[in-house]
């Protein structure tokens, strides 16, 4: 796809251009974001417990740790303001992980399409600076759609998420069902090294 299918070069801003934008964040939606946790969670909890002897320390250690990776990488979050846009992540894991970007409105001259192995569509927002994935995962992506809209000119009409809601609501039901599947099978196991 073009870019000016995708959006095309940015139209000359309009007048509000810059103006009575309050500071907004937008953090990783709560449905994808609690999804990944409890998806983390189902998988690798039970593993210290499936362990032999000498695994179990080591792999206590490291389901913690993969556990705040896990909250870092989902926790990145775009904060816009009059000037422009900021991607990255909270002071707690920033020096860690060290991904972020920003651009000012002005600097933002076009939007390029890229179609996904899966058939979905991620967007890279254009600058001299050169190109940047589009957050599309974000809380209130409407609205962040509508702020870009508004102070680039770019078309944002066309722009959905990189998966319907669909697949992380499906991917929710199964997590919660496998993490309620461990759950009795912990209580069983319970039960069963308690009895006579």
């Amino acid at each position: 796809m073009s870019p000016s299918e995708a959006g095309g070069e940015a139209d000359q801003p309009g007048p509000n251009h810059g103006a009575g934008l309050e500071r907004r964040h937008y953090g990783m939606a709560t449905l994808i974001r609690g999804t990944l946790v409890g998806l983390y969670l189902a998988l690798v909890v039970p593993l210290p417990l499936l362990a032999s002897g000498g695994l179990r320390p080591l792999l206590s250690i490291a389901v913690p740790m993969g556990l705040a990776l896990v909250l870092a990488i989902t926790s990145e979050s775009v904060t816009v303001d009059p000037n422009g846009l900021v991607v990255g992540h909270p002071p707690w894991c920033s020096w860690w992980l060290r991904r972020g970007w920003s651009l000012e409105w002005n600097e933002i001259t076009a939007l390029t399409a890229v179609a996904t192995s899966q058939g979905g569509r991620v967007y890279y927002l254009r600058s001299a600076k050169g190109s940047f994935l589009m957050p599309q995962r974000v809380t209130q992506f409407a609205d962040f759609l509508d702020q870009l809209h508004q102070h680039t000119g770019l078309d944002t009409q066309a722009i959905g998420r990189i998966s319907p809601p669909w697949t992380y609501q499906l991917l929710a039901v199964l997590t919660a069902l496998m993490l309620l599947g461990e759950l009795v099978a912990l209580g069983l196991q319970s039960a069963g090294s308690l009895a006579p």
